[in-house]
């Protein structure tokens, strides 16, 4: 996947024409107006250009870098590819694992449809990640080296592992053969499945993108319940309702745990918030929570009825792969305006250096 200047694995501000002086703190805390310190910063009044009007109807300072370029590079991942790597990567692991819980309590059509949907998606996440990679020798590349402090390093060989597994399973399952190495592999591929749902969470967070990496804390837990309501929305929709008892609360749970993390996550976001209420981000992330929430009333009242099983599982799987979408359009907004990383920067820098202020408003440094 290629990785973004500023973006992924590490922190520098974007580069261009008179960007050779780092943000400095003196800059985040605003600086002496027009000097090179207030980088990322708030223009200063009568120096600063035109000013935007907030939610209360006061102005407020327009954001600017130098040059008016962002002070990050804006990741150069694309949609559909990466957002559905995301999602393809949660279904797929998830998958595995309620593909290898059916197959112990003795529910074969459920475990058959769960064994094709991981192998399935996880083909197809790694058919997305090579074509944003642009060829196939780049994913192989990745093998070279593991790095345990890489997400990336970390996925590929999470990938290069799990997929293989998933799709030996769906491979017996379907032809009847070979069933002691199926049983193998199922176990093999739910090993795998929890971190392969989740560590691109992780991957997207080990960035500087402030809508990403600001949910750090929470963006993992937000991913497994995604991950969880797709294949259980996944089962619903291909097995018989007498075999999947055992989803709806997985269904629910899942659904209505990743809504709720979701929200919990942004108001901790403070003004990076903002990002998610941009389009197309906003669209996104609505109908994903109205679908979701909805899949998850319907599978709770479908213990009997094969058309509401079939609606709750299209409604989940759905509502899943747009807060995929979601995220990621919200971390491009991010990455493009210089508030979202030099007012938390800001926040942060004030914080550590405490609220006594000497005369003049400069922060009291405790000098004689």
């Amino acid at each position: 996947m290629n990785e973004p200047t500023g973006g992924p694995m590490n922190n520098e501000p974007a580069s261009g024409p008179g960007n050779t002086a780092p943000i400095t703190q003196e800059g985040l805390r605003g600086g002496r107006p027009g000097s090179k310190a207030t980088t990322g910063a708030h223009v200063p009044p009568g120096g600063g250009g035109p000013r935007r009007k907030g939610r209360s109807g006061r102005a407020e300072p327009r954001f600017r870098s130098y040059y008016d370029l962002p002070v990050l590079n804006k990741p150069v991942w694309e949609a559909p590819d990466i957002p559905g790597y995301l999602f393809l990567g949660g279904l797929a692991g998830a998958g595995a694992v309620i593909a290898a819980g059916a197959q112990l309590t003795g529910r074969p059509e459920l475990s058959r449809a769960a064994k094709v949907t991981a192998a399935s998606a996880g083909q197809l996440s790694i058919v997305a990640l090579i074509h944003d990679l642009g060829r196939p020798a780049r994913f192989l590349n990745m093998l070279r080296v593991f790095k345990v402090t890489s997400p990336m390093s970390v996925g590929s060989w999470l990938l290069a592992g799990f997929v293989p597994a998933a799709s030996v399973a769906a491979g017996t399952e379907a032809t009847g053969r070979f069933r002691p190495l199926g049983a193998v592999a199922t176990a093999g591929a739910a090993l795998l499945g929890p971190p392969v749902a989740c560590y691109t969470a992780a991957l997207i967070s080990d960035t500087a993108v402030p809508a990403w990496h600001d949910g750090h804390r929470l963006m993992p837990f937000v991913f497994a319940g995604s991950s969880l309501s797709a294949a259980a929305g996944a089962g619903l929709l291909a097995a018989p309702v007498e075999e999947t008892a055992a989803l709806l609360p997985l269904a629910v749970g899942g659904g209505l745990g990743e809504v709720a993390l979701s929200e919990v996550m942004r108001r901790r976001m403070g003004v990076v918030n903002e990002a998610y209420e941009t389009r197309p981000a906003k669209t996104y992330l609505r109908a994903a929570k109205a679908l979701t929430i909805g899949g998850a009333a319907l599978a709770a009242t479908c213990r009997r009825s094969r058309t509401r099983a079939a609606l709750a599982g299209a409604a989940l799987l759905t509502g899943s792969a747009l807060t995929r979408f979601g995220i990621f359009y919200a971390g491009l907004a991010s990455a493009e305006d210089p508030k979202y990383t030099v007012v938390p920067q800001r926040e942060r820098l004030d914080g550590h250096s405490g609220s006594s202020t000497a005369p003049g408003g400069e922060p009291d440094r405790g000098l004689p």
